[in-house]
């Protein structure tokens, strides 16, 4: 009942005057935009193509009718192509099924135990570290995809291979002709966007992939299309002995999963936030959404599904006020998928090579690294190695490698220290330390002190200290009887302030 109310609520706009209609006709730009998308999202996964379709279906029909975030809509993304493809290829694809219904029971989990609105603590730089990873590798594997050719495994690889590509290409037969379509996929895209509003009305992707199939069938060109198999042949519920199948090794998948279709998915949510002034997301019930969303995907082992920002986005700006235009996006996917099926044979599969190359490079932050780099050095550095791990590794050590990059960093940026010395009468000197003492902060502070005369009086006042740890106490108590037992001249500590319970030491 409470689930029911909340969507009459949500629904409630729709009374108002004009808003049906906006809502009805923002569902079809969105449909127009996603089509392309889910398809070629798929392709790149190495799935069949009407799994991407089932989940932006369910993104539609279901995650568009539970709270959370009233405008975003969620589909088969971009930047997971790389970890299906990967996922598909080590465990297979009855196992992908499996992978994505467990990652969605974790969602849901964490929603439940509200750790949603934590996915907003994620350093920026990792999560564009990632993104740029995850474009970069996706860039790698489509070039190939653009000539018709098998992309090789693994990054290092891909871009071993790059030389040999240029070769086929520049001997032209097949693999020209399908890099040329490619290219002017990719060319539309470029250009799209510059033109008059009237004709950007219709979504740049659609009109690119329309163009190069209609270029494919007039011309009867030579290349590769995608395979249809139809939509209830496609679905392929995991088995006892797909979940059983599963060994250690998927862990880290599953948590790779469930982190960036999570943080994707929140982080949209918070862009599509800023674009209209509806009611604002609930992270935790959002989160929830999408994990029902991705455990029905599992359950048909379709793709993972997230909340994507180039749909969300275009939702916005057609003019859309309540999640009915979300929900029908999903309706008009179910009819193209069930009564048009033989459209999706004729797409040349360098044509969403091409949307999905575009798409790849707009992940990565080019304008952002030389700002970031002049303002922020240490967040470009996490950028960079966060990136570059994921081209050369994989995704999950990436992202590992950010997340303790970026603790470290703000570990080491919050244990500011100063170490002031003043003399008083009789020659005493007085060490005052100031800030948070922690072992990160350990050598300067030794260092500082060991440079002291021995021979004069010493007080070690650390009343203005904020933090003490451990290993600064040990460190200050260890050094101060060394002192004294070196020179009859004694140090005494004055201990931090009772009162702060975070810098208690009894010295």
């Amino acid at each position: 009942m409470a689930s029911l109310s909340s969507l009459t609520s949500r629904l409630s706009p729709l009374r108002k005057p004009g808003v049906l209609r906006r809502d009805v006709l923002a569902s079809f730009v969105v449909f127009l935009v996603a089509l392309p998308l889910c398809v070629g999202v798929a392709v790149a996964s190495g799935v069949p193509a009407e799994l991407g379709l089932i989940t932006g279906i369910v993104g539609g029909l279901l995650v568009g009718l539970l709270p959370g975030s009233s405008l975003q809509v969620s589909g088969p993304a971009a930047g997971l192509t790389v970890l299906v493809f990967e996922a598909v290829q080590e465990f297979g694809l009855g196992a992908l099924g499996a992978i994505v219904l467990i990652s969605g029971l974790l969602q849901l989990l964490l929603g439940a135990w509200r750790f949603g609105r934590w996915f907003r603590a994620i350093s920026v730089a990792v999560v564009q570290g990632m993104l740029a990873g995850i474009g970069l590798v996706l860039v790698l594997g489509q070039v190939y995809a653009l000539a018709d050719e098998a992309q090789p495994a693994g990054g290092l690889a891909k871009i071993a291979g790059l030389p040999g590509l240029f070769v086929d290409v520049v001997a032209g037969g097949t693999a020209l002709t399908a890099f040329v379509l490619g290219a002017a996929t990719i060319a539309v895209l470029v250009v799209w966007p510059n033109l008059p509003a009237k004709a950007r009305m219709v979504p740049g992707p659609l009109v690119a992939v329309g163009l190069a199939t209609g270029a494919a069938v007039l011309l009867n060109l030579d290349v590769a299309r995608v395979e249809v198999q139809g939509l209830l042949a496609a679905v392929n519920p995991p088995g006892l002995s797909d979940f059983g199948g599963l060994g250690f090794a998927v862990v880290g998948t599953i948590l790779a999963f469930t982190l960036i279709a999570s943080a994707e998915s929140l982080f949209s949510a918070a862009a599509v936030d800023r674009m209209h002034d509806g009611p604002r997301t609930d992270y935790d019930k959002e989160l929830m959404a999408q994990g029902i969303g991705n455990t029905v995907c599992g359950a048909l082992g379709a793709l993972p599904l997230t909340a994507v920002i180039v749909r969300s986005a275009a939702n916005v700006q057609a003019g859309a006020r309540t999640s009915l235009s979300r929900v029908l996006h999903g309706v008009w996917l179910l009819l193209f998928a069930a009564l048009l099926p033989f459209v999706i044979g004729v797409i040349p599969l360098a044509a969403l090579a091409g949307v999905l190359v575009h798409a790849g490079m707009k992940l990565v932050p080019l304008k952002e690294i030389v700002p970031l780099w002049r303002t922020h050095r240490g967040d470009a550095v996490i950028l960079g190695v966060t990136t570059v791990t994921i081209v050369v590794g994989n995704l999950f050590e990436g992202v590992v490698l950010g997340l303790l990059l970026s603790v470290c960093k703000s570990a080491w940026e919050t244990s500011h220290i100063q170490v002031g010395v003043r003399e008083l009468t009789g020659g005493r000197l007085v060490v005052a330390i100031t800030g948070n003492a922690t072992f990160l902060r350990l050598p300067r502070i030794l260092d500082q002190l060991e440079a002291l005369p021995q021979n004069r009086p010493i007080e070690l006042d650390l009343t203005a200290l904020r933090h003490l740890d451990h290993a600064c106490q040990v460190a200050l108590e260890t050094w101060s009887q060394r002192h004294n037992d070196a020179d009859t001249v004694p140090v005494r500590m004055v201990p931090p302030r009772a009162e702060d319970p975070s810098s208690k030491a009894a010295v």
